[in-house]
């Protein structure tokens, strides 16, 4: 909902409110139905990786989660009609893309990663279609692509254990850790590169520079350092925390680069 609102912003245009507030609430509809159905299909594995989440913890039962998402989805859905078409559109594919990511995608090499990756790129595009001014925000779309694609990987070296007795084929089960960390590495890599660009193109001010070198950057090499010395669980577990926080640094650089 955030990353919504932030597209809106930095698009330029919050004259139209009650179409941003009903994209927001239309995204966190959407994401909530798709981490309801997530827990839906991943009961066995979470079991085993994340025993406290609601299902396999007994708090909910499967098929309530399930009704509970598809109710969610529709609801998300619909927000994005009273928007505009495309943002239906939108809306209504990210719905199906999400579905299928943890019905089948998830258990994938790369596919479940890109998935998800475009997913939340797509939240920032969502916001520029809101107010019809998209092209403002592929910057951030592409920042959240790259953000989110190596953090899935290391989310992915963290439920190894899980996901290899349930028959999950994501890279790191399927080729072993030292690709994945390569793989994780090399977008890390690319990514604290295509960031210095909107400065020096001058698209983002000097704040931009500032918080993201100093608030993004090191996060992204001291992950990247932190991910090599150590194969932990617990390890991978804290540095996909981290990342997370860290993209709300990330939004909070581009919110401050447009003045």
């Amino acid at each position: 909902m955030i990353s919504i609102f932030i597209a809106a912003v930095i698009c330029g245009n919050l004259v139209l409110m009650m179409k941003v507030l009903a994209a927001c609430f239309s995204g966190g509809f959407i994401t909530a139905a798709s981490n309801t159905i997530n827990d839906f299909y991943d009961i066995e594995i979470d079991r085993i990786n994340k025993p406290n989440r609601p299902i396999p913890a007994g708090m909910v039962t499967r098929n309530g989660a399930f009704v509970f998402s598809l109710f969610l989805y529709v609801t998300g859905i619909i927000l994005g009609l009273l928007i505009n078409l495309t943002a239906f559109v939108i809306a209504l594919c990210t719905s199906i893309l999400l579905y299928f990511y943890s019905a089948k995608l998830k258990r994938t090499v790369l596919l479940g990663n890109l998935s998800v990756s475009l997913a939340t790129a797509l939240a920032f595009i969502y916001g520029g279609v809101a107010v019809g001014r998209v092209k403002n925000a592929l910057i951030p779309a592409v920042f959240a692509f790259m953000m989110h694609f190596g953090r899935e990987i290391i989310k992915d070296m963290e439920d190894i254990e899980g996901d290899k007795k349930h028959r999950a084929i994501t890279l790191p089960v399927r080729f072993g850790l030292l690709p994945a960390k390569w793989s994780a590495s090399i977008i890390f890599f690319l990514l604290f590169i295509l960031t210095t660009i909107p400065f020096l193109i001058k698209v983002y001010g000097i704040w931009y520079f500032l918080i993201v070198m100093l608030g993004v950057n090191t996060i992204l090499v001291y992950t990247t350092i932190r991910m090599w010395l150590h194969s932990s669980k617990e390890i991978f577990s804290r540095l996909s925390v981290l990342l997370k926080a860290d993209m709300v640094v990330g939004l909070l650089a581009i919110f401050a680069g447009r003045w």
